[in-house]
């Protein structure tokens, strides 16, 4: 409460006098003030005990009421004092709504109070009063608004602080930090369980992809809920790290699922771990896994249906020596001629095995497969039929595919 000062000397000296004689009353406005609150939410009560609620009321009346007469160029003494309420009534989590409704009570009591004060009497003084009324509520609005901007400006510095306290946690789990009680912070913090099944998403993904309810920057966002799963992103220069809360029993498929298609590009999924102290082991998996897809691929891919694969890109020199050693004399062949003959055993593979469901793919006739891949056999030096040369072939083209260009990266 508060403002300009009346447009007279005379409407001033009277309302002067009226503060005056109101602080005579203000234990007795502080305690009324106190009841109507407690009355109106006991949530008051909950945040701050009654005798810190009195002194803190008392002091803003007190400064609230010395303001209402305060020469015209007074310091705001009671803009301060708001700022600095709302900024304690943040950190002390009372709801915003509760801290206005109590700037605005407290408003109505003096103004009720000031009316008191000059009914019966001259009914100059009740004039002047009527003639601030403007004013005084006109301040009473400005004080609400500024403690209503502290409070939110407060507020915003303690979820920036949090949340990068919970970036924090989160980093040291993913990176296979252990440290004591760790797992049991991150826990309480991020509202997750310490032990149960999870699983962590890699995500190749451009830095202005802001899907799925991330806003493009580095940090901790709030939840992505979707078939009973609950994922905690943290994002990195040229990927995005999720970790997924699994239901007990609820597999990796639905994971998949809810993740394919969403994307602009590759994905992987570590197997399920047993709690957030294993999130490291389930980052280097899934890293793992989004390795095994090509650079051109798209979808989202599971490590425990990729451990061949897996195997061969964890091992980048030995495969570059397998994809030398099985297909050095095909890799010498024309560019035209090594990609017909790569992408009919591809298609093979793919049909597992069946020259004729490959020939209807690759729209040409059964026994040119059977000749394309007789060549194969030939440059190679390795029959199809022995399972030991079929698989040095299979993991071969892994590597081959993965590589994009005939190297391992």
């Amino acid at each position: 409460m508060g403002g300009r000062r009346p447009r007279t000397g005379q409407d001033w000296k009277l309302l002067a006098e009226s503060c005056v004689a109101l602080l005579e009353r203000l234990p007795e406005l502080v305690d009324e003030h106190i009841r109507q609150l407690t009355e109106y939410s006991p949530v008051y009560g909950q945040v701050l005990t009654q005798d810190q609620q009195w002194r803190e009321a008392e002091t803003a009346m007190r400064i609230g009421i010395q303001t209402i007469s305060a020469p015209r160029d007074s310091p705001r003494r009671d803009l301060q004092h708001a700022e600095e309420a709302g900024r304690r009534r943040a950190q002390q989590g009372l709801p915003l709504e509760l801290l206005v409704h109590a700037y605005r009570s407290a408003g109505y009591l003096v103004w009720d109070a000031l009316m008191e004060s000059a009914a019966g009497r001259e009914p100059e003084r009740l004039a002047v009063l009527m003639r601030c009324a403007t004013m005084v509520w006109s301040a009473v609005d400005v004080q609400a608004a500024t403690a209503s901007e502290s409070y939110l400006a407060t507020e915003r510095e303690l979820r920036r602080r949090t949340d990068e306290r919970l970036q924090a946690l989160l980093d040291a789990l993913l990176e296979g930090q252990e440290a004591p009680g760790l797992a049991a912070r991150a826990a309480a913090g991020l509202d997750l369980p310490e032990h149960g099944p999870y699983a962590v998403v890699v995500l190749r993904t451009e830095r202005h992809d802001t899907r799925d309810g991330r806003d493009g920057r580095d940090g901790c966002v709030r939840p992505m809920l979707g078939a009973g799963l609950r994922f905690i992103w943290r994002m990195r220069a040229d990927c995005e790290i999720g970790v997924v809360a699994l239901d007990p029993g609820q597999g990796l498929d639905a994971v998949a699922r809810l993740l394919d298609g969403r994307r602009s590009g590759p994905g992987g999924i570590s197997p399920v771990v047993s709690g957030l102290g294993e999130l490291g082991r389930a980052r280097r998996w899934a890293e793992l896994a989004l390795r095994t897809c090509p650079p051109d691929a798209t979808g989202v891919v599971r490590l425990d249906q990729r451990m061949a694969t897996a195997l061969v890109v964890s091992q980048p020199e030995l495969a570059g020596r397998l994809v030398s050693d099985v297909f050095g004399a095909l890799l010498e062949l024309e560019p035209g001629d090594r990609a017909v003959l790569i992408e009919t055993l591809d298609m093979w593979l793919a049909c597992e095995g069946s020259a004729g469901r490959a020939a209807g793919r690759l729209y040409c006739h059964r026994n040119t497969v059977f000749n394309r891949l007789r060549r194969l056999e030939q440059l190679t030096s390795r029959s199809l039929a022995r399972p030991r040369d079929l698989i040095e072939m299979t993991l071969a083209l892994d590597a081959y595919r993965l590589a994009g260009t005939g190297t391992t990266r």
